[in-house]
């Protein structure tokens, strides 16, 4: 198996006397030992208007990781595309590629939390055509050596090239967020790489993973469970009362992201905020990775609410188990 990192980082607010700042060093440290411990990426999400400081700029802080990193796997997880003006974005990712000698993942998606589309007065419902124009142009403007023009919906471009190009190529390996069979299909349709969420229980990664694998297949192509990486929230505790207490952290994570996503399906329960972690002993994780990799999870991501405690417990006690040697993930095709 192999392991990387996912989450985001917390920038206080306050007063003069605060230090805004601190919980963005303490993740860049965190990734900067994490390579040391053999972790093979970060993937970072974008989110806007939380009011409690999550990442908006995503390529900037992981050109900062990257410069003080030399292995790590630079993702997003992921990059809005309906926010973002496309040939801008897809010279800030090949930028970053270059700088980090070719080091990028770029997760894509197209963004679910109401209040960031309000915020940015772009309509929810545009997102699909939105993210599929917006595609259109960054893969235009990656593979495009001369002169190109875009005359679209949302997007004009006149005699544009897009510099500087990528170290991978045609391009970053894009992997791209799927949470119902539509998007599953879509992605394998695309032959790009799957995020899966950390929200979603092992029930529903089994019939996500089975999906993608028999329509990766059916176009023609392998299927490489290192093509899809699954999220989960990892908590190593020694005791009932620090495993309770951690799902109540939990459960309320996930009632303050449902005040700013407002998803009507919303289940406001214990079950469901227990079925996408890995919480317990290490033995107890142990246990819940492998029933991950008998139904095809190879590449985890894990989000670590104790911080670099539980990512060192977490490299010293259960990952040498699981992993028997060095993979990269797959690079998928560019598709016009």
């Amino acid at each position: 198996m192999q392991f990387g990192l996912f989450g985001s980082a917390q920038a206080r607010r306050g007063g003069p006397s605060d230090d805004s700042g601190a919980g963005f060093r303490e993740f860049v440290e965190r990734n900067v030992e994490a390579e040391a411990l053999g972790y093979h990426s970060t993937f970072i999400v974008e989110h806007h208007f939380t009011g409690f400081g999550q990442v908006s700029a995503t390529l900037n802080l992981l050109t900062w990781i990257g410069a003080r990193t030399t292995t790590l796997r630079l993702g997003t997880a992921v990059l809005v595309l309906p926010w973002h003006n496309p040939v801008l974005l897809a010279e800030q990712i090949a930028t970053l590629d270059l700088l980090s000698e070719g080091r990028v993942d770029a997760g894509i998606g197209k963004g679910y939390r109401l209040k960031e589309f309000d915020g940015f007065h772009i309509s929810i419902e545009e997102a699909d055509a939105r993210f599929e124009e917006c595609l259109e142009v960054m893969t235009k403007a990656w593979t495009s050596d001369t002169p190109w023009s875009h005359k679209g919906t949302y997007w004009q471009f006149d005699e544009v090239v897009v510099e500087p190009p990528s170290v991978q190529q045609p391009h970053p390996p894009l992997w791209m967020g799927a949470g119902s069979p539509a998007s599953i299909k879509q992605v394998a349709a695309l032959g790009f790489n799957m995020l899966l969420g950390q929200f979603d229980s092992f029930e529903k990664i089994t019939e996500e993973i089975a999906l993608f694998k028999t329509e990766v297949e059916s176009r023609g192509r392998p299927f490489d469970p290192m093509s899809v990486a699954v999220a989960r929230s990892v908590n190593i505790v020694d005791s009932a009362s620090e495993y309770e207490q951690a799902i109540e952290n939990r459960m309320a994570g996930r009632r303050r992201t449902q005040q700013l996503a407002r998803r009507p399906n919303f289940q406001d329960t214990r079950e469901v905020a227990e079925a996408g972690t890995l919480y317990g002993s290490p033995d107890d994780i142990s246990a819940k990775l492998q029933a991950l990799r008998d139904v095809g999870a190879e590449y985890v991501l894990l989000n670590s609410p104790g911080g670099l405690p539980t990512l060192r417990r977490f490299a010293q006690d259960v990952m040498p188990s699981f992993v028997s040697g060095p993979r990269v993930a797959v690079s998928p095709k560019a598709t016009a």
